[in-house]
């Protein structure tokens, strides 16, 4: 007899339930918008090679898509983001493949990217792969800017080891889980 995972249970919870019920207000999406471009061009300010990468792109339009869920960014000339026109036609298409938001979830702490279905320009493609597997925020340097470089040093290493726990405990669970279901 096979044993159902609590974990299972969430999760076609999670895909039965309609996310429109939930669909936050427009001024809210709006403004989620607005500070995940301003947490891009922080980080990317602090990469001159992401930022000539992006200049190269300049006035190019990107949706990003998840479900329901999407955002539209374009490239300015200074090798920033901004947030793209709506009724613009997309020169690249990145939709999140995975339809769970806990099987993403899971996918992610374990340190993997979740699957990602590019759709338009190769160039401008190859540009934001390599914009993804090469700039990282630097967290601690801005912690340190704000508390000093002990205090930094010593949150983002609690941090560290608590994502480590998680990654572990998220291959673990998924190992489970795999080796339950076909009990």
């Amino acid at each position: 007899m096979a044993t159902q995972s609590p974990f299972s249970l969430l999760d076609d919870f999670l895909q039965n339930v309609p996310l429109k019920t939930f669909a936050p207000p427009v001024w809210a999406v709006q403004e989620g918008h607005r500070r995940i471009v301003l947490l891009l061009n922080h980080v990317l300010m602090q990469e001159p090679e992401a930022m000539n990468r992006l200049k190269r792109q300049s006035t190019r339009v990107m949706r990003v898509q998840w479900q329901q869920f999407s955002l539209m960014l374009q490239a300015t000339p200074a090798g920033l983001l901004d947030i793209g026109p709506d009724d613009a036609k997309p020169d690249l298409l990145l939709t999140v493949v995975d339809a769970s938001p806990l099987a993403m979830t899971q996918t992610m702490l374990r340190g993997e990217k979740p699957a990602i279905r590019i759709e338009g320009d190769v160039q401008l493609a190859a540009q934001v792969s390599w914009l993804i597997d090469n700039v990282r925020w630097d967290l601690e340097e801005d912690l340190a800017r704000l508390m000093g470089d002990v205090p930094a040093h010593t949150v983002t290493q609690f941090v560290r080891a608590g994502v480590k726990a998680m990654q572990q405990f998220a291959t673990q669970a998924s190992a489970f889980l795999s080796g339950s279901s076909t009990r």
